[in-house]
């Protein structure tokens, strides 16, 4: 194996840097240029503006900060945060010259740094990391080597890459951007400001505004439908359509069927991650999460707000309530309350999974004991 020297890395970048703690100073800071794009520098009072953040009594409002970077690895003109206790002694040693901080840690801000004040600090981070590193804008323009299918519309200040198909009749937005190996079947539409990764397949699909669909995802194909007739398996033919809401994000490699009779539908604002199976008919309302090979099967609903952690999977015909979440590896078999926090296969709630396995371990023990005793 060659050293990672001869390729060029610094030490930092050997290392690594992790959120808030796990490595040294030596560690690099975020947005190396070869792939992520800066601005600035921006001045204190901007960074405040735009996270939102107090700034205390005589704070140097013009001081100019250049990028952003974790509290080991943050430098004088780099912006911080802190958003869990447990790296206070982090916060402590940190050269950070201003650190996002909600009220309670206000007065664990060292001298030498600002303390930016905001109840919710993540989401500020996430406001000053984009300020310093926006999303690369699309460079309008159909790549000579895409292949674009008559009555396809693509507005003008959309972005079209190489080798990537956009069928007969689609639609693609303002401003968005179709990747390189892309398939944009016949018919689709996509809406503006979206993201379609490298190598995504898209059928059947209607899509919001700013809805990005990352490398590999499969959004539209048939679902998993059939009869069985006298001499084997007979396809039921697939109807439905993909509809996918504003604001929504879908993983890499994820698989979203298309419907049956009805449609899928993903609610405006819903987080995918990678390797997530939609089946036909499933419908989720907003803001929904669904983690990494967690499988919903078809016809089942999701309300609003709902969680399913990794590996869960979810039978079909099933309806999971409002802000409910349910946990990793859970297995799904039968409605869930609005609210309620489910975990196990099959699944149950929290208090009386775990009381299940107190009870278990206990048993256990109580047979362990008595069979030492009878070997005396």
């Amino acid at each position: 194996m060659s050293d990672p020297g001869a390729r060029g890395l610094t030490d930092g970048e050997r290392t690594g840097s992790g959120q808030n703690g796990g490595a040294d100073r030596s560690a690099g800071a975020p947005g190396d240029a070869r792939f992520f794009a800066r601005t600035g520098p921006h001045p204190l009072a901007l960074v405040a503006e735009r996270i939102g953040a107090e700034l205390p009594e005589g704070a140097p409002r013009s001081r100019a900060f250049r990028g952003v970077a974790p509290l080991q690895a943050a430098g004088p003109d780099e912006v911080s945060f802190l958003d869990n206790r447990r790296y206070l002694p982090v916060l402590a040693e940190t050269r950070a010259g201003a650190v996002i901080v909600s009220p309670a840690f206000r007065d664990k801000v060292p001298p030498g740094s600002v303390a930016l004040v905001t109840t919710q600090p993540y989401l500020a981070w996430a406001g000053a990391a984009a300020l310093f590193h926006p999303r690369d804008p699309v460079a309008p323009g159909i790549h000579p080597t895409a292949a674009i299918e008559p009555g396809a519309r693509i507005d003008p200040t959309a972005g079209i890459g190489p080798f990537a198909l956009i069928g007969a009749g689609a639609v693609v937005g303002p401003r968005t951007l179709v990747a390189s190996h892309a398939a944009i079947g016949a018919g689709c539409e996509i809406g503006a400001d979206c993201r379609i990764g490298s190598h995504v397949t898209l059928s059947h699909a209607v899509l919001g505004d700013r809805v990005t669909l990352y490398p590999g995802a499969r959004i539209g194909q048939d679902g998993f439908g059939f009869a069985v007739g006298p001499s084997g398996f007979v396809t039921v033919p697939q109807l439905g359509r993909v509809l996918i809401g504003d604001d929504s994000e879908i993983g890499a490699n994820a698989t979203i069927d298309r419907g049956s009779a009805q449609d899928t539908v993903i609610g405006p604002g819903c987080r995918l991650d990678n390797l997530v199976q939609i089946g036909h008919n499933v419908r989720l309302g907003r803001c929904c999460i669904v983690v990494a090979q967690a499988g919903i099967s078809g016809s089942t609903e999701l309300e609003d707000f709902v969680t399913i952690a990794a590996q869960a999977g979810l039978i079909g015909h099933i309806r999971i309530g409002r802000k409910a979440r349910v946990g990793a590896q859970c297995g799904v078999m039968s409605d869930v309350e609005p609210g309620a926090d489910v975990i196990g296969s099959p699944a149950m709630p929290f208090r009386e999974f775990f009381r299940n396995v107190a009870l278990l371990r206990r048993l256990a023990r109580q047979r362990s004991g008595g069979s030492d005793a009878s070997a005396d």
